[in-house]
């Protein structure tokens, strides 16, 4: 299709065209990049390391932290690196590779939080046979499903880029490339490729919200019947998860599940939830973590006294 556009190249307008504004744009989201792949990073290397931290859920952890860690790179270093130039081009080649990047990674990001949900559910609902639902083998499968899921829902979206035609205007008003603002420029009427859109991105969040919400409820619910030291470590853990699952599909439930209209808070909705969360992930799951930060504390700790002894 890329042949038939007279299009090789965007131009990205980003968040703001005032150069005093631009130089903020790139202090605080380089800032909050670094702060995500470093908290990500630490929770990936200490799950490795740390034998304390072999339970499924950590497992899932794992998963979620190296997803979170890619979905921001497929935006944050294009934004960092364009706040501090003149004119923000991405060829048309590589605005495509970003809209997979982008779905694939978050994607794989909801289905996680999915399996995550389904951990603590039989954990708490079902504790008995949570060791034989719940052994590596079927974790394991579970994830290669995920990993096949978001591959299949990336690829539909990339199908649905590549069949837009563009042969006129350049100018993409948002920071990254999306389905949604590309539909803006495409020389084609997208009503049908928008409604396979929000059937596709919009379905996903929304059903996936709706579980999610379903199944902590079922969770909360049952923790009446569970001691009160057992009540408080359940909640605790069940609370870090439902901040993060409102905190990612509020903003991609807004974005992904409407007509093809645009308003002037949807690229700061953008930014919430493709750099947001994924900084915001680490510093829930480890403050809010004993079990994490005990595990921190123990390998980092070992480390410099090894360091030490040399």
């Amino acid at each position: 299709m890329q042949q038939n556009n007279s299009v090789t190249e965007f131009i990205l307008l980003g968040l703001t065209q005032d150069p005093m504004r631009q130089k903020m744009v790139f202090v605080i989201f380089l800032i909050f990049y670094v702060g995500t792949v470093v908290g990500n990073l630490l929770i990936i290397v200490t799950i490795k390391s740390s034998r304390s931290l072999g339970s499924p859920m950590y497992f899932f952890l794992f998963y979620l932290s190296l997803s979170d860690s890619c979905f921001s790179t497929s935006t944050a270093p294009r934004l960092i690196v364009d706040a501090l130039s003149a004119k923000k081009i991405i060829p048309y080649n590589e605005c495509m590779t970003q809209v997979f990047a982008l779905h694939f990674f978050g994607c794989m990001q909801i289905f996680v939080l999915i399996l995550m949900a389904v951990d603590r559910y039989v954990a708490i609902c079902k504790p008995l046979h949570y060791p034989t639902i719940m052994r590596r083998q079927v974790c394991t499968i579970l994830i290669i499903l995920a990993w096949i899921g978001s591959f299949i829902h990336s690829i539909a979206q990339i199908i649905l880029a590549l069949r837009l035609p563009f042969c006129g205007p350049n100018l993409i008003d948002h920071y990254c490339c999306d389905l949604q603002p590309l539909l803006k420029l495409a020389c084609m009427d997208t009503y049908v490729i928008n409604l396979l859109l929000v059937t596709n991105s919009g379905a996903i969040c929304s059903s996936s919200f709706v579980i999610l919400m379903i199944s902590y409820i079922v969770i909360l619910h049952s923790l009446r019947n569970h001691s009160g030291e057992g009540r408080k470590k359940a909640l605790s853990t069940c609370t870090s998860h439902i901040i993060v699952v409102i905190l990612f599909f509020g903003p991609c439930i807004f974005i992904y599940t409407r007509p093809p209209t645009t308003f002037p808070m949807d690229k700061m909705v953008a930014v919430f939830y493709t750099i947001g969360t994924p900084f915001l992930n680490p510093l829930i799951y480890t403050l809010r973590n004993a079990e994490v930060k005990n595990a921190m504390r123990k390998l980092w700790c070992s480390k410099i006294t090894s360091e030490s002894k040399r």
